[in-house]
C-alpha cells in the first residue's frame, strides 16, 4: 500500500517476534506505545484493559527531571523489585518487574538524549546523572531495585552508550569544573565500558574545554601508568 512504509513484511515480523525472549517483546511494546496516536493507543488498549482507570488526570505537562526523580524514588523504594524461585530451567529469565524497570530506564535515557538543548544543559545533566547513579546502585549488588536470577549487573540493562554518552559529555562539559569533568568521565568509562572506552574518551576530549581536556589527559595518563 502506498501509505505504508516499505521493507517490512508483517507476517515475517510476527514470526520473528515469536522467537524473541519475552523481555524483548515487552521492550518493543513499550517503544510502540510512544509511536501510536492517542486514538490508536486507545483502540488497542481497549481490547485488553479497562480504559477508565487509565484516563488522563487533566493536563499533565511533562518534566524530564521530575519524571526521572520519581523513577529513582520508586526504584529505591522497591516498586519494581520482583523475584522468583530460581532453578536450572528459569535462571536465564527475568521477572516482570525487572523487565519493566529496564524498559523505563531505557525510555528515560532516550528522553534525555532527545531533550538536550545548548541553552539549558543542567536539567539533562542532572537527569542523566540520576539514571547513571541507578546503574551504579545495581552494581553494588544490594538486591533492592531489580532481581537478576543469574549473575546480574548494570550491563544487563543494555544502555546504548554510543547514543547517550556524547550527549552527557556535552552537558557535563557545560556544567562541570575541569577536575569534576575528568573524574566523572574516567570513573564511568572504567566501570561500565569494557569495549569502546578509548573511542568514547576521544569523544569526551572533543567535547571538553581546554582546561577540561588538560584535566582529562592528566587522569587518563595516570590511569594508563597504573594499568601497566
Amino acid at each position: 500500500m502506498a501509505n505504508e512504509p516499505t521493507g517490512i513484511d508483517r507476517d515475517k515480523l510476527r514470526a520473528a517476534i515469536r522467537k524473541l525472549a519475552n523481555e524483548y517483546v515487552f521492550f518493543m511494546l513499550d517503544d510502540a506505545i510512544e509511536l501510536l496516536t492517542p486514538a490508536q493507543l486507545a483502540e488497542i488498549a481497549s481490547s485488553y484493559l479497562d480504559l477508565e482507570p487509565l484516563r488522563l488526570d487533566g493536563d499533565q505537562p511533562s518534566n524530564l527531571l521530575a519524571d526521572v526523580t520519581a523513577f529513582e524514588r520508586a526504584s529505591l523504594a522497591g516498586d519494581y523489585y520482583e523475584d522468583f524461585n530460581v532453578n536450572s530451567r528459569n535462571f536465564r529469565e527475568q521477572s516482570t518487574g525487572t523487565t519493566a524497570w529496564i524498559a523505563e530506564h531505557r525510555r528515560l535515557v532516550a528522553r534525555c538524549v532527545a531533550a538536550e538543548r545548548p541553552d539549558d544543559p543542567a536539567e539533562v545533566r542532572a537527569a542523566i546523572d540520576i539514571l547513571f547513579g541507578l546503574l551504579d546502585h545495581i552494581d553494588e549488588c544490594l538486591d533492592d531495585v531489580v532481581f537478576f536470577a543469574d549473575e546480574g549487573g548494570a550491563w544487563q540493562v543494555g544502555v546504548d552508550w554510543a547514543k547517550v554518552l556524547p550527549v552527557w559529555f556535552r552537558v557535563l562539559s557545560a556544567t562541570a569544573v575541569p577536575e569534576e569533568y575528568a573524574q566523572k568521565i574516567t570513573m564511568l568509562l572504567g566501570h561500565h565500558l569494557n569495549h569502546g572506552r578509548d573511542e568514547m574518551l576521544a569523544i569526551a576530549t572533543e567535547s571538553a574545554t581546554p582546561e577540561q581536556k588538560e584535566a582529562l589527559a592528566a587522569i587518563a595518563s595516570r590511569d594508563g601508568r597504573r594499568r601497566r
